[in-house]
């Protein structure tokens, strides 16, 4: 049976890499003209030393705090860990010091190894509410506290910031990274789609997506051009960490789904998608 909503024919793009088939089906089945360009793919350390360095000195008791971020980036740092160290060992010092998880998915991980978050934050699990709740359960006490924090691809500035500014001694553990596709002809193609006009509508599930699409758009000198084609199109965002990256290149999306998963920003973004554009239009054309 055929949804009952539908794109209509409008132009959808999106940024996915892992579920390019899946993702490319389903702006189809709802009616979708798609075209997907693969933006990232992740890529081990070229070196495992940073977080392997940071295993032994919480094994030796060096750690106040640590900060997991991801559930992915928690099962990488175990995988890394027992290159070198035991498992358990590993754990057990973990277990002796505070921890404090971003969101249900690093939680998720926590439980399958025994362990407890003292600090988690509340929705919609980004790093502001993750902040809030360290100061709400720490306060003063952050001065001095020495701080591993788990990082996810990127480095999240304004976070280690904020902790610095606190007073905290802060320690970067990187465990994995995600780079631009080996192929980067299709995102190339999809900044002078946005730039001159030949989109209409924006899928962003990730972070990185929105960072990939103007690393190549600066490359390309098309930064202004692909930021002024993407407020003349529909840009949904995911989730609020996209959104808040979005932010940062001084764009807001139109929407978010109801529930960050695949099928949801699709077909949300089939039943509001045609009114925003027109909406957006007409605003213009004022």
């Amino acid at each position: 049976m055929a949804p009952q909503v539908s794109f209509d024919g409008l132009r959808v793009l999106s940024l996915e890499s892992r579920r390019a088939v899946e993702v490319e089906k389903l702006i189809r089945t709802y009616g979708g003209e798609p075209f997907v360009a693969p933006s990232m793919r992740e890529v081990p350390l070229e070196s495992n030393t940073v977080a392997l360095e940071f295993a032994g000195r919480l094994l030796q008791g060096e750690f106040d705090l640590v900060v997991f971020f991801t559930g992915v980036g928690l099962r990488a740092l175990l995988q890394i860990v027992e290159t070198k160290y035991e498992r358990e060992a590993f754990l057990e010092a973990l277990r002796k010091v505070k921890i404090a998880a971003r969101g249900p998915k690093p939680l998720a991980v926590m439980r399958e190894v025994n362990l407890q978050a003292e600090v988690t934050a509340p929705e919609p699990n980004t790093w502001r509410e993750l902040l809030a709740a360290l100061d709400e359960k720490f306060g003063g006490e952050l001065r001095g506290l020495r701080v591993a924090v788990q990082e996810y691809g990127a480095s999240n500035v304004e976070f280690l910031e904020a902790l610095k500014q606190r007073g905290a001694v802060v320690t970067q553990v990187p465990v994995y990274q995600w780079a631009l596709p080996e192929d980067v002809g299709p995102l190339r193609e999809s900044v002078q789609r946005i730039a001159s006009g030949k989109v209409d509508v924006l899928l962003l599930m990730t972070a990185v997506q929105v960072v990939h699409l103007f690393q190549i758009a600066r490359e390309l000198g098309r930064e202004d051009e692909l930021r002024a084609g993407l407020a003349a199109i529909v840009v949904v965002s995911i989730g609020p960490t996209t959104t808040e990256e979005l932010g940062r290149y001084g764009l807001k999306p139109d929407f978010e789904p109801s529930h960050p998963k695949m099928g949801f920003i699709v077909n949300e973004a089939a039943q509001h998608a045609d009114r925003l554009l027109k909406e957006k239009t007409a605003a213009r054309s004022l």
